[in-house]
């Protein structure tokens, strides 16, 4: 199936099957040469913004959003600089399983897929005392909202910024019961 990872499996790049799997826009999307530029330090950010694009569709996703996460994660694991990128695409992604017309992780991938969660959320338990900016923050967060399962804090934390949260409390909301 794939090449082991840490404690992690992964869907080789070399595997004809990444050019069936259909991403954010449910048509055949093949990550791999963007993950090999993200992998290479190659203009990073425009990599990213591919990757959202492509991955996470205005919340569509598809096996090929599946399949590049425990790419992503061992690719951020080997950069070993502090990204929000990872965190909120991961998180994203997961929130995405299964809403709507999102397919779930295929079988074949679960494995690979849930063990790169987890790694995730371990590598954020510890770079999380050493983030500096919201938007890490928030993203570290709320894939550790993800990993202990408590999908709608999740979701609230990377849904929303402080300062719209700090809007909806201006207009009255305060989360008294």
């Amino acid at each position: 199936m794939g090449q082991a990872s840490g404690d992690y499996l992964l869907l080789n790049l070399d595997d004809k099957r990444w050019t069936e799997l259909k991403g954010g826009y449910r048509v055949p999307f093949d990550p791999r040469l963007l993950l090999r530029r993200l992998e290479s330090g190659t203009d990073i950010q425009g990599c990213w913004q591919e990757l959202w694009q492509e991955l996470y569709h205005q919340g569509d996703v598809g096996e090929a959003s599946y399949a590049a996460v425990p790419h992503l994660v061992r690719i951020y694991q080997n950069r070993g600089k502090i990204d929000w990128n990872t965190y909120a695409i991961v998180t994203s992604i997961e929130l995405a399983r299964n809403v709507g017309k999102n397919p779930d992780v295929p079988l074949w991938l679960r494995q690979g897929y849930d063990d790169a969660i987890n790694r995730l959320a371990m590598i954020g338990l510890g770079e999380l005392p050493h983030a500096n900016d919201k938007e890490t923050i928030r993203s570290i967060l709320a894939i550790l909202a993800i990993w202990k399962e408590a999908q709608t804090y999740a979701r609230i934390i990377i849904d929303y910024s402080e300062d719209e949260l700090n809007e909806l409390e201006n207009q009255g909301f305060t989360g008294d019961k």
